[in-house]
């Protein structure tokens, strides 16, 4: 059983605690956010809250790990650089795979946050910080690639490529063979049919890019 922090306190990593508690092998013992957000409230789920720049002075990285599942701001880049501080500490970061989720003995990166219903068939592979929400299908032979999120309801057909920094509004609709490319934001129940461009946004069915860069989320 692995002795495991939360970064963060707020709906994510409540839902992970719970998780984590409910359906696996790892305890939670604390939660950790950074300084500038700590507040007077040094407890949450029953549990202390430290300050990230001094979480190793408590929890040594030689016992215990690290589960940081956060919400996708500024294209997952957030998220990218608090996986990235973390590691820099030399903490192991673990997964969370729902035990009702479907796979296939895929390789899955570490720091993955993947709820129940996910059906992730044979020969794709997950990479690095990726958030794969509630009732995805993800397709054959296809390459997630790291800090990527899928909301719930996405389709990604087989034999396709996402890049690093993607999210996936619910319903989304991936033809096969796509390449989603770097930082492609794709709206809720969009339909992708032909390759996206970096830092695209596109909605509608089928899809059209809008000429705001995701840049500027």
């Amino acid at each position: 059983m692995a002795k495991i922090i939360i970064f963060g306190i707020q709906d994510f990593a409540e839902l992970a605690h719970y998780y984590l508690e409910n359906d696996s092998d790892h305890s939670v013992v604390a939660f950790c956010v950074s300084r500038d957000y700590m507040k007077e409230e040094s407890h949450f789920r029953g549990l202390p809250v430290v300050v990230f720049e001094d979480v190793e002075k408590y929890y040594s990285p030689l016992d215990f790990k690290f589960f940081a599942p956060m919400s996708p701001q500024r294209m997952n880049r957030l998220r990218e650089e608090i996986y990235l501080k973390i590691k820099s500490k030399g903490y192991e970061m673990i997964s969370y795979v729902s035990s009702k989720a479907t796979l296939f003995d895929n390789p899955i990166g570490d720091n993955c946050f993947i709820l129940e219903d996910n059906t992730i068939q044979p020969f794709t592979t997950i990479g690095n910080n990726v958030v794969l929400w509630s009732g995805n299908h993800i397709g054959h032979h296809s390459v997630i690639k790291d800090h990527v999120m899928f909301t719930s309801h996405v389709v990604l057909s087989g034999h396709c490529m996402v890049e690093n920094y993607c999210t996936f509004g619910v319903n989304a609709t991936i033809r096969d063979g796509i390449i989603i490319a770097e930082g492609t934001f794709v709206a809720m129940a969009a339909s992708i049919i032909k390759d996206t461009e970096p830092w695209g946004m596109y909605k509608g069915n089928p899809a059209t890019k809008s000429e705001r860069s995701t840049k500027e989320l």
